[in-house]
């Protein structure tokens, strides 16, 4: 992935191109919050929105685009299917629910949210005809470990181009991360800043201030050079434009080596293993 600005894509297996940053509105409030945040972020430049169903922010997202005065092909905007719409009729309904909710026609990516469920291969079945109806640019999936993985890959026709997983330096997951490039799929980060611990972690502190860069700024290039699409959540307008400001510096070699190093398996969300929420 070469990084060269805010409006900079990587190239999905698909051909179709899809903003390398963009902005995730987990836990924000629909109404004000969420479209203030996305018409911060849109007219700060970027082009990439990510919700989900679950996060009850759909209609405030589309507010937010609406605001923007943008043309609907100018914005990336990714959604998600929730673990209780699973099954190939519930996920066609859901999904039609979400187009309302964001007033398109379209989404340009749509990810399966968990394994968890256990109709994910029906759900997978619904995407791929929806997908070649033309009604979605690019579909995926969310928190897919490599058991998962395979499990769509033996009963589908299409392979995920996208897999939207924790990332962050305590969880990076190498092995997982050559697994879907070695299958064409680009990864993804979601809580790029720990939920917030990163703020915490003092080794972070001291590589962030050698490029005079905020921990935030740090990571979310940390996740660039890794050739992972960025998705940092901010609601604040002045956050939302530091968070941009990754593509005038460059980290070295040694400290990317410093940040894989405290990979220790630790996460802030849910085990896609264990988690079974509907």
């Amino acid at each position: 992935m070469k990084i060269t600005n805010l409006q900079g894509t990587v190239t999905l297996s698909n051909g179709v191109e899809m903003p390398y940053l963009g902005l995730g509105t987990f836990l924000m409030k629909n109404g004000a919050e969420v479209q203030n945040a996305v018409h911060w972020a849109l007219e700060a430049g970027y082009k990439h929105i990510d919700t989900a169903a679950a996060y009850r922010n759909e209609d405030g997202v589309a507010k937010g685009i609406e605001e923007s005065n943008l043309d609907r092909e100018e914005v990336f905007i990714t959604s998600k299917l929730w673990v209780s719409d699973q099954g190939y009729e519930q996920t066609k309904r859901a999904f039609e629910k979400t187009l309302k909710n964001l007033q398109t026609d379209y989404l340009d990516l749509y990810l399966i949210h968990w394994p968890a469920g256990g109709d994910y291969k029906e759900s997978w079945r619904a995407f791929e005809d929806l997908y070649e109806e033309g009604r979605i640019k690019a579909i995926g999936v969310s928190n897919f470990k490599k058991h998962h993985l395979e499990e769509i890959f033996s009963s589908g026709r299409i392979k995920p181009m996208v897999n939207q997983m924790e990332f962050h330096p305590y969880l990076v997951q190498q092995d997982l991360i050559d697994f879907c490039t070695d299958h064409g799929i680009q990864y993804e980060s979601w809580s790029p800043l720990m939920q917030g611990h990163a703020f915490e972690v003092g080794e972070l502190e001291v590589i962030a201030s050698n490029y005079k860069k905020s921990i935030a700024q740090l990571l979310i290039r940390y996740g660039l050079q890794k050739d992972i699409v960025m998705i940092p959540k901010s609601t604040h307008k002045e956050r939302i434009e530091e968070n941009k400001e990754v593509f005038d510096f460059e980290i070295n070699e040694e400290d990317m080596q410093k940040l894989d190093a405290m990979d220790r398996g630790k996460r802030f969300g849910p085990d896609p293993d264990t988690f079974n929420l509907g």
